[in-house]
């Protein structure tokens, strides 16, 4: 039976010489999901609208939530910073909710020697990635009608988001592999995400969490990301570079763990499936 290698490097090479259908699939993904809808791919948009609208009213108008101790704090600030978080999570959701089922729904590639079963994960966080962007346009439309200020900051978000990334891949590829064997993983993953979207920094600051619980939020993958984006986008200051080179040293590893799991464990798919 075929071997395949993990070599960092070689995926590298190969992901190049595919790069053509990767982006194919990609665009084949982002497409398909509106195919058939009358409003179409313009739901990218409309769909974080629509969230950040009830988020907004929920929180800011029910609640009377106001983002930390910002004086000038009001609905429409805690709207942006509330978004800026909810973004990072919603393309880490994207990515792991669809993964323990991403072979078992592609099972006709499976059975092709030579399709690269290993792009399938690249294609599912692209088309997150395209989601992502298209939430981001409207977070700076609404940056600008709130008191927050723009700052070049900001131009550092892709240089803490790319991490972030490699992590949410290396993730995608283990469950994705793991899955194909134990279904169940599949049923576990709804709650999960759902208990880490609340005990991550998304509806409140990380200042407003008390101390004995604090670890808890440190060993969430999305705390560092989401309040580090928020540090060069709404508070105008640089990274926590120290902190972001630790992160980047463990997102590389567990990246390249999951293509490991994936790469082992994909000779016996066609037998399961």
């Amino acid at each position: 039976m075929r071997d395949f290698s993990i070599s960092p490097f070689g995926f590298a090479q190969d992901t190049w010489q595919k790069r053509r259908l990767i982006y194919n699939l990609s665009k084949r993904e982002v497409v398909g999901r509106y195919r058939g809808s009358f409003v179409g791919i313009f739901w990218s948009f409309l769909t974080p609208i629509l969230l950040l609208t009830v988020f907004t009213f929920v929180f800011g108008e029910i609640f009377q939530a106001r983002w930390g101790d910002r004086v000038q704090s009001g609905p429409l600030d805690f709207a942006v910073a509330l978004f800026a978080g909810l973004l990072i999570f919603n393309f880490f959701s994207e990515c792991i909710g669809r993964a323990p089922t991403l072979i078992i729904a592609n099972a006709n590639y499976v059975k092709k020697v030579v399709f690269p079963l290993e792009v399938l994960t690249l294609v599912t966080l692209l088309a997150a990635l395209f989601h992502l962007a298209a939430g981001y346009i409207i977070l700076l439309i609404l940056m600008t009608l709130s008191s927050w200020e723009f700052s070049w900051h900001m131009l550092l978000v892709p240089i803490i988001f790319a991490p972030f990334a490699i992590l949410v891949l290396g993730l995608t590829w283990g469950l994705s592999a793991i899955g194909v064997y134990l279904r169940d993983i599949g049923q576990l993953i709804a709650p999960v995400l759902t208990a880490m979207m609340f005990l991550s920094p998304i509806f409140y600051p990380l200042s407003s969490v008390s101390d004995k619980f604090m670890w808890i939020y440190q060993l969430n993958p999305l705390t560092f990301v989401i309040e580090q984006v928020r540090a060069v986008m709404l508070q105008g200051v640089q990274p926590n570079w120290v902190g972001l080179g630790y992160y980047s040293l463990a997102s590389l590893l567990i990246g390249y763990l999951g293509f490991v799991v994936f790469q082992k464990t994909r000779k016996g798919f066609a037998d399961v499936l």
